[in-house]
C-alpha cells in the first residue's frame, strides 16, 4: 500500500503555479515528507508534480532501473527503484514502500487530481499541468484505480 499527499502551503493569497507546497509518500514502511524540516524542504508544488508526472512515467514506460527525483527549488527528493517484486520508493531516510508501478501510478494521479482543481486556468504553469496530467493517466487505465 501506498499513499501520495501534495499540499499547497497556506497564507500565499491567490493560488498560482509556483506555490510553495508540500509532498508526502507514506507507505509499510514509513513516510517520506517535505513538511517540517529544518532547513526547510518545501517546494514549488504545482512544478514539482509536474516535473514527478513527466519523470516517473517515463520511468515508468522505459527500461532504466532507478529514477531519481529532487522537487523544483527544494532538496526534497524520492528515489524509485526496479525490484525483482515490483518497485521500492525511499525517501533520504530509506524505503518507505515496495509497491507495483501501477499503485504507485495510480497514487500519483490521484494525489495529482486532487491538487489540480485550484490552479487557474490562465496561470502560467497551467498548460504544463494540463500537459503532464494527460500524458500520465495512460498509466492507469481505469482512471483512479
Amino acid at each position: 500500500m501506498i499513499t501520495v499527499q501534495f499540499t499547497v502551503r497556506p497564507g500565499q493569497g491567490d493560488v498560482g503555479g509556483f506555490d510553495l507546497g508540500d509532498m508526502a509518500v507514506t507507505g509499510d514502511l514509513g513516510t517520506a515528507d517535505s513538511a517540517g524540516h529544518v532547513p526547510d524542504q518545501g517546494m514549488m508544488i504545482y512544478l514539482s508534480v509536474v516535473q514527478l508526472l513527466d519523470s516517473l512515467g517515463a520511468f515508468l514506460r522505459g527500461n532504466d532501473r532507478m529514477l531519481t527525483f529532487t522537487g523544483a527549488d527544494t532538496s526534497f527528493g524520492l528515489v524509485v527503484r526496479r525490484t525483482k517484486d515490483g518497485l521500492s520508493v525511499a525517501g533520504k531516510d530509506g524505503v518507505v514502500a515496495r509497491t507495483t508501478a501501477r499503485e504507485l501510478a495510480s497514487a500519483v494521479l490521484c494525489a495529482a487530481e486532487d491538487l489540480g482543481p485550484a490552479l487557474p486556468p490562465e496561470d502560467p504553469v497551467a498548460s504544463d499541468w494540463k500537459a503532464a496530467l494527460a500524458a500520465f493517466r495512460p498509466l492507469v487505465p481505469s482512471g483512479r484505480g
